[in-house]
């Protein structure tokens, strides 16, 4: 079992190498811990960072059975917006907006936030309806959201088509200025640098085989390729793999995994200045600082560990991205992959205590992961260090799909990137 510092970490993620070094000079982790972090992706770290920084926990171990950002931290599309429908879906977005405001300078490691805007595309009477409701929701919940006409939309986005005979007629846009992009893993990397300088152990390479209880139910640790470790309170954050942790804990939890596609072209100069989203399609594109041009789709119908998803999802996002963007119909694909996202039956997290005494979870965002990264960091360390939720996140609560009060954003949140 190997722990890294944060010198060789970034000395090889920064080179994009996923192999690490076999061992690192005084490097054996602890055989306990205070607390155990399942999963090294941004939401992981993030909850690590938060310990040890607000609440002065240090003696904490994040355990990643691959390479730390490697999972869907990795994949992500960079997108992020606070702009739901409903309350507590503004409320715990919005917080994690906040703090990606700040982020950089509270690591004092470039995410490269960039408030460039996300304009979501109308294309029908019910889009404008539909969205015209957002906006108004959004400014009782002190969201930014603003209503574009066809007009002002393409003055915004210059390439956007709003011809009147296009096969998708832009009838008006959304425009959440505020919202934008950051590198996508940039994220994993900064709070990982940030947590290990506070003392957090990060130990790669290390899968977690099973969740250990003691005769009153509590946990006690967990089992892992490489040993046991012990720990009283143990926090899970893996994205596609909650489901089977739980499970691990002897706990069913209402979670599906679906693969979630997107692809980038070749690069060229800036052409895109902002987000765009197409609800209808189910499509949406940005363009990287590299000059990429971002494209992904709506999560694939079929229930899936596969990273790779149906071709006919990448064929539809593409064709409507051609008829939307006309200008962009001779650019060439560079490469597409696909993550495994957790969705469960409202499209919105569980985040907090579990029915097993010191076992928390962080679960379910489906395609909305990445964006909530520093506000579920900071909402699961809360919970962890007090034992009880925050106020954001205490309406995300497992018990919701008993009673019945789901907080339905299926439907109300477009793509739902």
């Amino acid at each position: 079992m190997v722990k890294y510092s944060a010198g060789s970490l970034f000395a090889n993620a920064l080179h994009g190498h996923k192999k690490w070094p076999k061992q690192w000079p005084d490097a054996a982790p602890k055989t306990s811990y205070d607390v155990i972090i399942v999963g090294a992706g941004g939401h992981g770290l993030g909850a690590a960072y938060y310990l040890a920084k607000k609440y002065g926990i240090t003696n904490v171990a994040v355990i990643e059975k691959g390479w730390l950002g490697g999972g869907n931290t990795g994949r992500n599309t960079t997108i992020i917006r606070s702009n739901y429908l409903y309350d507590e879906s503004a409320r715990i977005y919005d917080h994690a907006v906040d703090l990606w405001d700040g982020l950089s300078q509270e690591l004092n490691y470039n995410v490269m936030f960039s408030k460039r805007g996300v304009l979501m595309l109308a294309h029908s009477v019910h889009d404008v309806q539909s969205f015209q409701r957002h906006i108004h929701a959004n400014r009782l919940n002190g969201v930014d959201n603003q209503w574009l006409s066809p007009e002002e939309a393409k003055a915004f986005c210059p390439p956007l088509d709003i011809s009147p005979g296009a096969r998708y007629p832009v009838m008006g846009a959304a425009l959440q200025r505020r919202a934008g992009t950051a590198r996508h893993d940039t994220v994993a990397w900064g709070y990982a640098r940030a947590a290990a300088a506070l003392g957090v152990d990060i130990i790669q390479n290390c899968a977690v085989t099973g969740i250990k209880r003691g005769t009153d139910g509590a946990v006690r640790g967990v089992e892992t390729e490489r040993g046991f470790i012990g720990a009283n309170k143990i926090g899970v954050s893996a994205a596609g793999n909650s489901s089977v942790l739980m499970q691990m804990a002897g706990l069913r939890f209402p979670l599906e995994s679906y693969p979630l596609q997107a692809l980038v072209s070749e690069p060229v100069k800036p052409v895109m200045p902002c987000v765009v989203m197409s609800n209808s399609v189910h499509a949406y594109i940005s363009q990287s600082d590299k000059g990429e041009l971002v494209i992904g789709a709506g999560t694939d119908q079929y229930i899936s560990y596969s990273q790779r998803g149906a071709l006919h999802i990448l064929e539809h996002t593409l064709a409507s991205i051609c008829e939307i963007f006309p200008i962009f119909k001779r650019m060439r694909m560079l490469r597409s992959w696909g993550g495994v996202v957790d969705v469960t039956p409202d499209r919105s997290p569980i985040l907090g205590k579990t029915p097993v005494p010191g076992l928390y979870v962080n679960c379910g965002w489906g395609t909305g992961g990445f964006k909530a990264t520093p506000g579920a960091g900071n909402l699961l360390a809360y919970t962890i260090a007090r034992d009880e939720p925050h106020p954001i996140n205490a309406p995300y609560t497992l018990e919701r799909f008993k009673g019945g009060r789901l907080i339905d954003e299926a439907a109300a949140a477009a793509v739902a990137h």
